[in-house]
């Protein structure tokens, strides 16, 4: 029976082949384990009576959602981590080093082929690098650092096709909002997305991962990229010496579901309160005011989205009234910032910069908290109510240029007319 890429790539680890509807127990490759879970699995693992972990060269411990470190709570958890970490002889990074989604690739520890567990919900990140990225509770995350393994059931896969080209003003980020407006939030429950189409290679390594990214808003286990000549091109630029070897999907596999975009014909999107899947396109929307700007997050903190906005906003002001914040995702990401002149044009236009991490994210993160009846508009992944911290505000999902010229303009605007942002 033929296979798509998750199948494969989880018979790998299982050491047999598997096909969706299987029950199996799987090896492990990387374990990211971070600060925002309660209770933490490394309580969890010596409630089970762990003494060592399996491979502690295996496992990431990662402080990233509360980067500004803003109560005592979150100091004793860091705490807990930095003695696990010694204890264990396992790397962590601290504050302000950034998302673990990002520092994990910047560093090479996945290559293609891989399976990853997280204990975010957003592991499907990964799958931009050809990988079985997902996320698990304390529990399960406890258990594989105990035996380098995890049970899952193999999902199903939702084959989701891209073709034609993204027109200016469109990002991977209209590609993922319209994608979730198809599938609705759980549409794709417990399923894989793996993407193909000719699309593919005009769109970034960045973009993919913003894309992979979303895939849990529809509910997916994992979401996956091919490893094309785009992904090869990346790793090889970012000097991954790990070997590799890719999965891909046989001719005839079987799908639970088939979707094409022509994405040439895509116009940006916009999530609007209080649903992810609440989609509109951005023309609908044109001119409703907003208090507040957010970019970054997991879903666009990445260089080519600060490049993005600091061309919109350069020579120009934030609209009075609007509090703009931006976040890089990465360490990394803010020292090339810094070196381009990007974070000088964003700061002269009036934005706030918060430390790497998961900063206006997530009210936990404790920055860009909104005020009352406010409305913001960000590049987040999602805006339940209550998300950014207070249940009194709205929350509107966009790219990161429809957020930079709403920013400007003080209502959300279309990043490439002029007299939207004049």
């Amino acid at each position: 029976m033929k296979q798509t890429r998750i199948e494969k790539l989880i018979s790998r680890k299982a050491g047999c082949t598997v096909h969706a509807g299987d029950l199996v127990i799987a090896s492990v490759d990387l374990l990211v384990s971070h600060d925002g879970n309660r209770p933490q699995a490394l309580d969890i693992f010596k409630e089970m009576g762990g003494i060592k972990v399996h491979d502690p060269a295996k496992v990431k411990l990662v402080i990233d959602h509360a980067p500004t470190v803003p109560n005592t709570a979150a100091a004793s958890i860091h705490q807990s981590m930095r003695a696990f970490a010694e204890e264990q002889q396992m790397e962590l990074f601290g504050p302000g080093e950034g998302i673990c989604h990002q520092i994990i690739p910047e560093k090479g520890y996945v290559v293609p082929g891989d399976f990853v567990l997280g204990t975010d919900s957003h592991t499907c990140t990964y799958g931009a690098f050809n990988v079985f990225g997902t996320g698990v509770g304390s529990s399960d995350m406890a258990a594989a650092m105990l035996s380098g393994h995890t049970w899952l059931l193999v999902p199903d896969t939702i084959k989701v096709t891209l073709e034609g080209e993204l027109q200016p003003g469109v990002s991977p980020k209209d590609i993922a909002l319209a994608l979730v407006g198809i599938i609705r939030a759980e549409g794709a429950t417990y399923q894989s997305l793996e993407f193909h189409g000719s699309a593919l290679k005009s769109i970034s390594v960045s973009g993919r991962m913003t894309i992979a990214n979303l895939g849990v808003e529809m509910g997916a286990k994992a979401a996956i990229f091919p490893t094309d000549d785009v992904l090869v091109e990346w790793l090889k630029e970012r000097g991954v010496s790990r070997d590799y070897e890719g999965v891909e999907a046989d001719e005839g596999a079987v799908y639970s579901r088939e979707i094409t975009i022509n994405v040439s014909q895509l116009k940006p999107q916009v999530s609007c309160h209080p649903s992810v899947e609440s989609i509109r396109e951005l023309d609908e929307l044109l001119g409703l005011p907003i208090q507040q700007a957010i970019i970054g997050t997991c879903a666009n903190g990445r260089l080519e989205d600060l490049r993005v906005a600091a061309n919109i906003v350069q020579g120009r002001k934030v609209a009075q009234g609007v509090r703009f914040f931006v976040t890089p995702a990465s360490r990394e990401i803010y020292l090339q910032a810094m070196k381009e002149g990007i974070l000088v044009q964003l700061v002269e236009a009036g934005a706030v910069i918060g430390i790497p991490g998961c900063s206006g994210c997530t009210g936990g993160a404790h920055f860009a908290i909104p005020s009352d009846g406010e409305r913001v508009i960000t590049t987040a992944n999602r805006n339940f109510i209550g998300r950014l911290g207070n249940a009194k505000a709205e929350l509107y999902l966009a790219s990161p240029a429809v957020v930079a010229a709403s920013a400007i303009a003080g209502m959300i605007s279309y990043p490439f007319k002029e007299e939207a942002v004049s």
